[in-house]
């Protein structure tokens, strides 16, 4: 969630950041901001895709049109208005150009006149420091495959030739970079000689649960607090920062578990805490655990309404936000964004049934370049899974199974990375602020949540069911595979070895059918009758 409250809470660390915050080109921030996306893809960039957007800078704009000497085919369209010499565009790319596997990138480039053009391509936001290579055209139409040798590079500033290596997230290309000329050109065919690949391939696959609540109860009773923390005191002077209209509690008319189902409930009411008064009630929970890597599968349906702003979120356990439960612990030492962020889950601050995710850290917080967003169908009414994976290397969001969006940022320090340290969950309903005026005709609705599942690997954190007492015959198996346990099962969940699950079972634990697989890797998940999970892996041959 985006916490900006510590914006104002925190202005010394704030005039510290100042400094590297100037160095960004203030355009580009502008433009991404307003977008709010991070254009993150892969290579080679084709512009088939949606996700295969430049964002321009210093006066140019970039649109995908047809090719016009073949309509069918999507090319890239650059234009410079020529106010700024170097006026150009650029994408950040989910997987890295890696110099030490390809030194040569090739583009096709149309222009409508037979002028000499200058086209520059820039690595940036590497491991090692800028570079740049120069070709130069002067063909009308196409000229196919034009190559920029990275070998024989320029450390960008400098006139210093360098043999580039290293790997680089962000790819900038200037058209006559250097004077002011204005002017439409057509780029097609971005490569660096690797294959398409999935961008959000997971990395890691985590199949040990480490933590959880199913919220097993038929009556209503409260949160269990012996996982969860009730976090109502709110920093601003009494309330909250963003402009929210909420007071946290922990009553039971805001949270409450029942059927089996947590309820956060967002109420119109007006009440006083704290010595303020404001027209809306919820809940903001803070887990008691807090963790390092691995995967949180959160299955839940979203509160409806203009102005209803749930989010399931994760923060550092050493955030010095006041009436955290951790910082109540005495972990705080650190203030936001410098803990680190990991929205998994938000929905308000878009259109209806536009979920976002977002990545906040020093290098970008608040209006982060870092986020994603997926279009779903009635999200008040239907449940989805909202995960995310994080490992050492990269932090990758999946809904119902499916990854899209990684944050994976080449270089990994302080300022793109504070995720090596522990962090723990929230999950709340905010009212207002960031997400709109609220609807003058909304009563109360909740985010209704099924459970809340954290899996690592190799932990005992949970009591183990002796693999002795479970046995998956035939295993390779083409067709039915057998399961005989001496527990009693209540559910069998079956996912492929990138995470998605394929199979959620409530009956007929004594086998199950993988004919219609693919051959591969599975995991199967065997939950207890007494709580406990155990992960055997399931080969189709």
């Amino acid at each position: 969630m985006l916490v900006l409250e510590f914006l104002l809470a925190n202005n010394a660390y704030i005039e510290r950041k100042q400094a590297m915050v100037k160095q960004l080109h203030f355009l580009i921030f502008i433009l991404v901001f307003s977008l709010g996306l991070a254009y993150g893809q892969v290579m080679p960039i084709d512009f088939s895709d949606s996700q295969d957007n430049f964002l321009g800078f210093g006066g140019t704009s970039f649109a995908v049109v047809s090719d016009p000497q073949n309509t069918a085919n999507p090319v890239g369209e650059f234009t410079n208005n020529g106010t700024d010499p170097w006026e150009g565009f650029f994408i950040d790319l989910q997987s890295p150009v890696d110099l030490s596997q390809n030194q040569v990138l090739t583009l096709s480039f149309f222009q409508f006149d037979s002028n000499n053009h200058t086209i520059i391509i820039k690595l940036e936001n590497g491991t090692e420091t800028d570079v740049e290579v120069t070709q130069t055209n002067d063909q009308s139409g196409w000229t196919t495959y034009l190559s920029f040798d990275f070998s024989n590079a320029r450390v960008s500033g400098t006139t210093n030739v360098v043999n580039a290596t290293g790997t680089y997230n962000r790819l900038t290309i200037f058209v006559d970079g250097g004077i002011n000329a204005s002017g439409t050109y057509l780029i097609d065919d971005i490569s660096d000689g690797t294959s398409p690949s999935d961008p959000n391939e997971l990395d890691v696959i985590y199949t040990d649960l480490v933590w959880s609540d199913e919220f097993d109860s038929t009556n209503p009773t409260p949160v269990d607090n012996t996982k969860w923390y009730h976090q109502t005191l709110g920093p601003n002077g009494g309330q909250w920062f963003n402009g929210e209209q909420q007071h946290y509690t922990d009553r039971l008319e805001n949270s409450f578990v029942e059927n089996g189902f947590l309820h956060i409930v967002a109420k119109s009411e007006s009440f006083q805490q704290d010595g303020i008064t404001l027209p809306y009630t919820s809940a903001r929970l803070n887990s008691k655990f807090a963790f390092t890597y691995g995967r949180v599968d959160v299955r839940a349906r979203l509160p409806e309404g203009a102005g209803t702003w749930p989010a399931i979120w994760t923060l550092g356990k050493n955030i010095t936000e006041e009436g955290a439960y951790w910082e109540t612990q005495g972990f705080g030492t650190t203030p936001w964004p410098a803990c680190g962020e990991i929205d998994i889950m938000e929905h308000g601050l878009h259109g209806v049934n536009e979920v976002s995710s977002a990545i906040h850290t020093p290098s970008s917080f608040g209006g982060t370049i870092n986020t994603a967003t997926q279009q779903l169908t009635d999200v008040s009414n239907d449940f989805h899974v909202y995960s995310v994976n994080w490992s050492p290397n990269q932090i990758t969001f999946l809904i119902d199974g499916v990854g899209y969006y990684t944050y994976n940022p080449a270089v990994k320090e302080a300022n793109t990375w504070p995720f090596d340290l522990d962090q723990y969950l929230l999950l709340n309903v905010a009212m207002g602020g960031a997400a709109g005026a609220v609807d003058t005709n909304f009563t109360e609705s909740a985010m209704v949540v099924d459970y809340v599942r954290v899996f690592q690997n190799g932990s005992l954190s949970l009591a183990e069911v002796e693999e002795e007492t479970i046995r998956i015959f035939p295993n390779p198996s083409s067709s039915i595979v057998t399961i005989q346990s001496d527990f009693d099962i209540v559910a069998l969940e079956l996912y492929t070895i990138m995470g998605q699950r394929i199979l959620n079972t409530s009956s007929n634990f004594s086998q199950i059918d993988i004919s219609d697989l693919d051959a591969g890797i599975y995991s199967l998940r065997i939950f207890a009758n007494n709580g406990r999970m155990l992960t055997k892996k399931i080969i189709k041959n």
